[in-house]
């Protein structure tokens, strides 16, 4: 056990002095005062890492002083020592928020191994607050990567709705990262203290899937061998992520429906109502509009989760997100996989800038960290890609020279890059120069030339 500093607070001189001098043999630091008063003044002024009080004192009680303490400090715990313990004073101590409950004469082995643990507690404790502090600022807004006027109104909308209760359905295609906006909204909320649960909805049967949504009591079905909490129990106090809803059969759906009206349900094999504060994310990459027509989805559901609605653009519709995203998940590769690999070449670059990315951010995710693994040197070169992505290496269906048109966006962004390029070598690879002929400030000239992978030349 770490040493702490611990008040003991008694108004016999006595007893007060035998207990500081054997946590001092402990190891600890102690502060000693003889009333409630005197302590609860110091509290105010001084660091404590535990309290240590008598019940029955004149003036402040023990159990006042707890009051004044947690009122300071709700986190300093609190051990109430008393010659006159009762059954109804123990309860009423720690619902106010004692720690734990001593009776006189002590034990001092005893009271040591009560420190201990309240120790041990208050470790696990700030453990996961430095937890909860660390999934807070991982999912903070800033750390979403996503530069273009898309995602930034995207973002803003999430900035908006997070401190709400409502619900949110978010839509796109897979790949585009609907979970991270859902993770981004439960962290930024005021339940970013309580659990995110999350649950796919189209990974699982029918009937498991009732059962991880709703528990079950023991003997519910063959297999049910113990009583077990369902998402929405596991998410009291925060929120539960429901992805792929509109996979969800018909008869789940009813039962959806009436959590999301009710707040209550039944474990299955269960006839005792369970009532829950839940706030629900829900996303999915189908149609709803069109499942509804199909009689495949419920409209009074839909208009249930669809209180607000986040639409995230495919990958293909921003792409001024992807030199961001290929850098950031360069860095993280590289580092997780202890590789030296620093960046791409200009070939390697434009191919990964040109692709259209169909499995959007997942699947670029997915290049850059296949890339890093198969390079045999410190820079991502075209043949460590796909041959898909290989100018020249493609298949008659795949090759924008070989019958395909080209598309508009692919033809300005070969024009732009065509257009920087010879700015660039007619001053010398001189940036301000350069950007001042293509009417460009010095700051967007850059970040093109990341985009087009044209950075590297002499300023």
């Amino acid at each position: 056990m770490d040493p702490l500093r611990i008040f003991v607070v008694d108004d016999e001189a006595a007893q007060r002095e035998l207990i500081g001098g054997f946590l001092r043999k402990q190891g600890h630091e102690v502060l000693l005062a003889g009333s409630g008063a005197e302590a609860a003044a110091r509290v105010r002024e001084t660091r404590v890492d535990l309290v240590l009080s008598d019940f029955k004192m004149p003036g402040m009680s023990g159990l006042e002083l707890l009051r004044a303490v947690k009122a300071v400090s709700p986190e300093i715990p609190f051990i109430l020592v008393t010659a006159y313990g009762t059954v109804e004073t123990a309860v009423q101590a720690m619902k106010e928020g004692a720690a734990d409950y001593l009776t006189k004469p002590l034990d001092l082995e005893e009271l040591l191994l009560r420190i201990g643990r309240v120790s041990e507690q208050v470790r696990l404790q700030s453990a996961v607050r430095q937890l909860q502090a660390h999934l807070v600022e991982r999912h903070r807004l800033e750390g979403i990567i996503g530069e273009s006027g898309r995602m930034q109104e995207v973002l803003a909308l999430v900035k908006r709705v997070a401190p709400s209760e409502a619900t949110v359905l978010i839509r796109g295609e897979s790949g585009t990262g609907k979970e991270l906006i859902a993770r981004a909204i439960h962290f930024n909320s005021p339940r970013a203290t309580g659990p995110l649960v999350t649950l796919n909805c189209a990974a699982l049967p029918e009937h498991l899937l009732e059962s991880e949504l709703f528990g079950h009591e023991k003997g519910a079905f063959t297999g049910a061998v113990a009583q077990r909490k369902g998402r929405f129990e596991v998410a009291d106090g925060g929120s539960l992520f429901l992805d792929e809803i509109g996979d969800l059969s018909p008869a789940l759906q009813v039962k959806l429906l009436r959590v999301l009206q009710e707040r209550q349900f039944e474990r299955l094999g269960g006839n005792r109502t369970l009532a829950v504060s839940v706030r629900i994310l829900a996303a999915t990459h189908r149609d709803l509009e069109q499942a509804m027509r199909d009689g495949t989805f419920r409209e009074d559901l839909y208009y249930r989760l669809n209180v607000v609605t986040i639409q995230i653009p495919p990958l293909r519709e921003r792409r001024e997100d992807i030199p961001p995203l290929l850098d950031h998940f360069l860095r993280k590769f590289a580092e997780k996989n202890r590789r030296a690999v620093t960046g791409l070449t200009a070939a390697a670059r434009d191919a990964l800038l040109r692709y259209d990315y169909p499995g959007n951010v997942r699947e670029l995710e997915n290049l850059v960290e296949r890339a890093v693994l198969l390079t045999r040197g410190q820079v991502i070169d075209l043949p460590d890609l796909p041959v898909t992505l290989r100018p020249g290496e493609r298949g008659p269906a795949e090759s924008g020279t070989l019958g395909v048109p080209p598309r508009l966006p692919d033809l300005l962004a070969g024009i732009e890059r065509e257009a920087i390029r010879a700015a660039l070598e007619r001053h010398g690879g001189v940036q301000t120069q350069a950007a001042a002929e293509l009417g460009i400030s010095e700051r967007v000239l850059r970040y093109k030339m990341r985009k087009h992978g044209l950075e590297g030349r002499p300023d």
